[in-house]
């Protein structure tokens, strides 16, 4: 048996002591009642360590529990997916082994974005592109990651360009206006984390969430994740009444997202759901939000299954 089958539930490894008041991912989660169409894709999730044999890099702002690669193909398997797309987590930097490991133990199933710096070489890129890497992820969110210059991240997009590479972008809503032109100006298909978090305090069709329709109405090459209602909701997992209504708040801002650019959306659990600070959700209970956002099995197959293989898995990849 593996390392990385070992590790126990809420285990921190390698000598490291995990973030105070963190909240490890929840074990055991609901078996989903909606159905998901074959060939389905969680097109946004991570692995952690195990720290003592991946190490979390020195610079993180945060050190989580460990969640092993084998623990994510398990939950893959109990909530019906068919593949994983595993991004690195900013926990361990641009030491991207780990994501790699993930990969190679895969067997084909599963792509990776990773995270690399301006100085990455084409021999370092072969690898991780051999092992299933296809894109580059740029984190904006202040809390999580220190501001990298944009001179930086231009260099490294010239040098994923030429792989076929995309980037995914993570960013704040209140922080778009002076991003604006900066991802416009990126010259590969673009995922946006999120939705690019709104505030869902505010109205959908107000002046906010306005500006990110727009900016994907401009630029045809930008995709977004319609993923973690557990992070945007206010309301939460349930209502007051007791009964599940799965991050209502949310849904109207994923389901316009859905319906008004369907060839150009993905969605993913987040497993194992880094830095929440109010609920650790049930990865079940998210698949069964999914029918509130993606209306239709012409959606839903959109959404879970067409998109991610387009991006992830095109013919002859």
């Amino acid at each position: 048996m593996s390392d990385t089958a070992t590790t126990r539930h809420g285990e921190t490894t390698g000598g490291f002591e995990k973030t105070p008041g963190w909240l490890d991912w929840y074990d055991g989660p609901t078996k989903p009642t909606f159905q998901l169409p074959e060939g389905a894709v969680d097109a946004h999730c991570h692995v952690f360590g195990p720290g003592e044999q991946f190490p979390f890099a020195p610079e993180r702002k945060y050190t989580p529990c460990d969640a092993s690669a084998d623990q994510l193909f398990a939950l893959r398997d109990r909530l019906g997916f068919e593949r994983n797309v595993i991004v690195q987590a900013t926990c361990h930097g641009a030491d991207n082994r780990a994501l790699v490991d993930a990969l190679k133990r895969a067997g084909g199933r599963a792509r990776g974005v990773a995270t690399v710096r301006r100085d990455v070489t084409e021999a370092q890129l072969r690898e991780l592109h051999e092992a299933g890497v296809r894109g580059v992820r740029f984190n904006f969110v202040k809390r999580l990651v220190d501001r990298v210059p944009t001179d930086s991240l231009e260099e490294i997009v010239a040098k994923i360009k030429p792989w076929g590479w995309h980037v995914v972008i993570y960013f704040e809503a209140e922080d778009l206006p002076d991003l604006y032109d900066f991802f416009s100006a990126i010259p590969t298909d673009v995922v946006v984390d999120h939705m690019g978090r709104p505030d869902v305090t505010k109205d959908p069709e107000g002046e906010e969430f306005g500006l990110f329709l727009r900016f994907m109405r401009e630029n045809p090459n930008v995709w977004t994740k319609v993923s973690c209602p557990e992070r945007l909701s206010v309301t939460g997992p349930r209502a007051l009444d007791g009964e599940q209504h799965a991050y209502t708040d949310v849904v109207p801002f994923a389901r316009r997202v859905v319906e008004e650019f369907p060839d150009r959306v993905l969605w993913g659990t987040d497993w194992p759901h880094p830095n929440l600070k109010d609920h650790m959700p049930d990865d079940g209970l998210l698949v069964d939000y999914l029918p509130q956002i993606a209306t239709t099995p012409e959606l839903q197959k959109k959404l879970l299954v067409d998109n991610p293989g387009r991006l992830y898995w095109p013919k002859g990849s």
